[in-house]
């Protein structure tokens, strides 16, 4: 996958946290770790929108359309 470069701004405790993680090897550079970073609270985004949209269902509708559906499969 193509790479973009891009510059951020963030506090100073931040960054110290940040380079303490990379000093313990925990990530092996800066980009690295707020790559992950963006990337997880990005999947947990998504997730989150899933459920939001999920809970809108009635289950009961659900419920009818699925057999409805299962019903005619077995004809």
């Amino acid at each position: 996958m193509a790479s973009a470069k891009i510059a951020i701004t963030m506090d100073e405790s931040t960054l110290h946290r940040l380079d303490q993680l990379v000093k313990d090897r925990v990530f092996p550079n800066r980009s690295k770790a707020i790559q992950e970073a963006v990337e997880e609270k990005l999947k947990k985004l998504e997730r989150s929108r899933l459920a939001r949209e999920c809970s809108k269902l009635d289950p009961a509708f659900e419920k009818t359309m699925a057999e409805e559906g299962m019903g005619e499969e077995l004809e």
